[in-house]
């Protein structure tokens, strides 16, 4: 049996998932940083998601951002642990939202 696992994405690809129906980008940043600068979809901070993972069950698609990857990874791997989220396909942006392009 597979395990169920999430998927790296880049920025470029982000842009074009995120427009899928019943697709959610979850920002696990604090409140202040997605106030500073945000993408758009649903600031959950990683300290709050599974208190609030309620919030993610409407959608199909979960594609989970942060600064720099590190803490949506955490959130990523935690969203495949909770029985309630593990139908869901979900997406980690590598490199979080300062990839580096070159």
């Amino acid at each position: 049996m597979l395990a169920h696992t999430y998927t790296d994405i880049s920025l470029s690809e982000l842009e074009k998932l995120r427009h899928q129906p019943h697709t959610a980008v979850v920002d696990v940043r604090d409140e202040w940083e997605f106030d500073e600068f945000n993408l758009g979809g649903l600031n959950i901070p990683l300290s709050d998601i599974r208190t609030r993972k309620a919030e993610l069950l409407p959608y199909h698609t979960l594609i989970v951002v942060c600064t720099n990857g590190v803490r949506s990874r955490v959130a990523a791997k935690d969203f495949l642990r909770q029985p309630e989220l593990k139908s869901k396909t979900i997406y980690h942006l590598h490199g979080g939202l300062v990839e580096d392009v070159d």
